[in-house]
Protein backbone atom coordinates (compact mmCIF):
# COMPACT_ATOMS: atom_id res chain seq x y z
CA UNK A 1 0.00 0.00 0.00
CA UNK A 2 0.97 3.56 -0.84
CA UNK A 3 1.54 5.36 2.55
CA UNK A 4 1.68 9.51 0.46
CA UNK A 5 -1.15 9.57 -1.95
CA UNK A 6 -0.88 13.16 -4.05
CA UNK A 7 -4.35 14.92 -4.15
CA UNK A 8 -5.68 17.26 -6.39
CA UNK A 9 -8.08 20.09 -5.94
CA UNK A 10 -10.32 20.66 -8.94
CA UNK A 11 -13.80 22.90 -9.36
CA UNK A 12 -15.59 20.47 -10.74
CA UNK A 13 -13.51 17.94 -13.45
CA UNK A 14 -12.31 15.73 -11.20
CA UNK A 15 -13.60 12.26 -12.96
CA UNK A 16 -12.92 13.88 -16.60
CA UNK A 17 -9.28 14.57 -15.25
CA UNK A 18 -9.19 11.24 -14.11
CA UNK A 19 -10.62 9.29 -16.91
CA UNK A 20 -8.11 11.04 -19.40
CA UNK A 21 -4.68 10.92 -17.08
CA UNK A 22 -6.07 7.31 -17.37
CA UNK A 23 -5.15 6.64 -20.94
CA UNK A 24 -1.83 8.30 -21.31
CA UNK A 25 0.14 5.56 -19.25
CA UNK A 26 0.05 1.99 -18.79
CA UNK A 27 -1.30 0.47 -15.43
CA UNK A 28 -3.43 3.08 -15.06
CA UNK A 29 -6.89 3.05 -13.85
CA UNK A 30 -10.33 4.39 -12.20
CA UNK A 31 -10.00 2.76 -8.45
CA UNK A 32 -13.05 4.31 -7.28
CA UNK A 33 -15.67 7.36 -7.54
CA UNK A 34 -17.46 8.78 -4.17
CA UNK A 35 -20.32 11.02 -5.45
CA UNK A 36 -21.93 13.74 -3.92
CA UNK A 37 -25.98 12.59 -2.34
CA UNK A 38 -28.65 14.75 -1.74
CA UNK A 39 -27.98 17.84 0.24
CA UNK A 40 -24.38 17.95 -0.37
CA UNK A 41 -22.73 21.28 -2.66
CA UNK A 42 -23.68 20.64 -6.35
CA UNK A 43 -25.65 18.30 -8.37
CA UNK A 44 -27.01 14.51 -6.53
CA UNK A 45 -24.34 11.94 -8.50
CA UNK A 46 -21.75 14.26 -9.36
CA UNK A 47 -18.20 13.04 -8.54
CA UNK A 48 -16.96 14.13 -4.99
CA UNK A 49 -13.81 12.32 -5.07
CA UNK A 50 -12.23 10.28 -7.45
CA UNK A 51 -9.24 7.65 -6.72
CA UNK A 52 -7.54 6.91 -9.29
CA UNK A 53 -3.75 5.24 -10.57
CA UNK A 54 -1.19 6.21 -13.39
CA UNK A 55 1.32 3.91 -14.05
CA UNK A 56 0.61 2.21 -10.90
CA UNK A 57 0.70 5.52 -8.39
CA UNK A 58 -1.93 6.70 -6.80
CA UNK A 59 -3.60 9.53 -6.69
CA UNK A 60 -6.61 11.46 -5.10
CA UNK A 61 -9.36 13.89 -6.60
CA UNK A 62 -11.65 16.15 -5.80
CA UNK A 63 -14.10 18.07 -6.99
CA UNK A 64 -14.18 21.04 -4.20
CA UNK A 65 -15.30 24.27 -5.92
CA UNK A 66 -13.43 26.81 -7.69
CA UNK A 67 -11.26 28.54 -4.33
CA UNK A 68 -8.15 27.05 -5.07
CA UNK A 69 -6.47 26.60 -8.51
CA UNK A 70 -2.80 24.41 -9.51
CA UNK A 71 0.20 26.07 -9.79
CA UNK A 72 3.68 25.85 -10.79
CA UNK A 73 4.48 25.02 -7.56
CA UNK A 74 3.68 21.57 -8.12
CA UNK A 75 4.40 19.62 -10.84
CA UNK A 76 3.63 16.05 -11.50
CA UNK A 77 6.86 14.51 -13.70
CA UNK A 78 7.27 12.05 -16.03
CA UNK A 79 10.57 10.39 -16.72
CA UNK A 80 10.19 9.43 -20.32
CA UNK A 81 12.46 6.63 -22.26
CA UNK A 82 12.22 7.51 -26.11
CA UNK A 83 11.49 11.29 -28.01
CA UNK A 84 8.26 9.03 -29.08
CA UNK A 85 7.31 9.11 -25.15
CA UNK A 86 7.89 12.71 -24.92
CA UNK A 87 6.24 13.78 -28.17
CA UNK A 88 2.67 11.51 -27.20
CA UNK A 89 2.37 13.02 -23.84
CA UNK A 90 3.20 16.48 -24.91
CA UNK A 91 0.66 16.58 -27.66
CA UNK A 92 -1.91 14.74 -25.45
CA UNK A 93 -1.27 17.08 -22.41
CA UNK A 94 -1.18 20.32 -24.16
CA UNK A 95 -4.38 20.17 -26.19
CA UNK A 96 -6.43 22.79 -24.63
CA UNK A 97 -3.48 23.36 -22.29
CA UNK A 98 -0.65 25.26 -22.84
CA UNK A 99 2.98 24.95 -23.61
CA UNK A 100 6.08 26.19 -21.09
CA UNK A 101 9.37 26.33 -20.84
CA UNK A 102 11.93 23.60 -20.57
CA UNK A 103 9.77 20.93 -20.78
CA UNK A 104 7.28 22.26 -18.57
CA UNK A 105 3.66 22.28 -19.65
CA UNK A 106 0.01 23.18 -18.36
CA UNK A 107 -2.66 20.54 -19.07
CA UNK A 108 -6.42 21.99 -19.56
CA UNK A 109 -7.01 21.60 -16.18
CA UNK A 110 -4.19 23.91 -15.17
CA UNK A 111 -2.00 21.00 -13.80
CA UNK A 112 1.98 21.76 -14.44
CA UNK A 113 3.45 18.36 -15.74
CA UNK A 114 7.34 17.91 -16.60
CA UNK A 115 7.45 15.61 -19.25
CA UNK A 116 11.17 14.57 -19.28
CA UNK A 117 13.14 12.51 -21.17
CA UNK A 118 15.70 10.38 -19.03
CA UNK A 119 18.64 11.21 -21.28
CA UNK A 120 18.25 15.27 -20.03
CA UNK A 121 19.58 14.48 -16.23
CA UNK A 122 22.10 12.33 -17.84
CA UNK A 123 23.37 15.45 -19.85
CA UNK A 124 23.05 17.84 -17.45
CA UNK A 125 25.07 16.01 -15.11
CA UNK A 126 27.66 14.64 -17.77
CA UNK A 127 31.43 14.47 -15.60
CA UNK A 128 32.85 16.88 -18.76
CA UNK A 129 31.57 20.32 -17.27
CA UNK A 130 31.29 21.89 -21.01
CA UNK A 131 29.35 19.14 -22.22
CA UNK A 132 26.94 19.79 -19.34
CA UNK A 133 26.98 23.65 -19.80
CA UNK A 134 26.31 22.64 -23.49
CA UNK A 135 23.26 20.20 -23.25
CA UNK A 136 22.02 23.34 -20.37
CA UNK A 137 22.20 25.91 -22.81
CA UNK A 138 20.31 23.78 -24.94
CA UNK A 139 17.20 23.34 -22.96
CA UNK A 140 16.86 26.60 -21.27
CA UNK A 141 16.10 27.32 -25.20
CA UNK A 142 13.46 24.46 -25.14
CA UNK A 143 9.86 24.20 -24.89
CA UNK A 144 9.32 20.46 -25.51
CA UNK A 145 12.51 18.59 -24.87
CA UNK A 146 13.84 17.22 -28.21
CA UNK A 147 16.74 14.57 -27.45
CA UNK A 148 18.72 15.50 -30.54
CA UNK A 149 18.86 18.44 -30.48
CA UNK A 150 20.42 18.32 -26.32
CA UNK A 151 22.70 15.54 -27.54
CA UNK A 152 24.13 17.59 -30.44
CA UNK A 153 24.56 20.63 -28.48
CA UNK A 154 26.46 18.40 -26.14
CA UNK A 155 28.91 17.42 -28.53
CA UNK A 156 29.36 20.57 -29.41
Amino acid sequence: MQKITTYLWFDNQAEEAAQFYTTLFGDSRIVDVQRYGDGGPVEPGTAMMVTFELAGQRFMALNGGPQFKFTEAISLYVECESQKEVDDLWARLTEGGEESQCGWLKDRWGLSWQIIPRRLPELLSDPDPARAQRAMQAMLGMQKIDIRALEQAANG
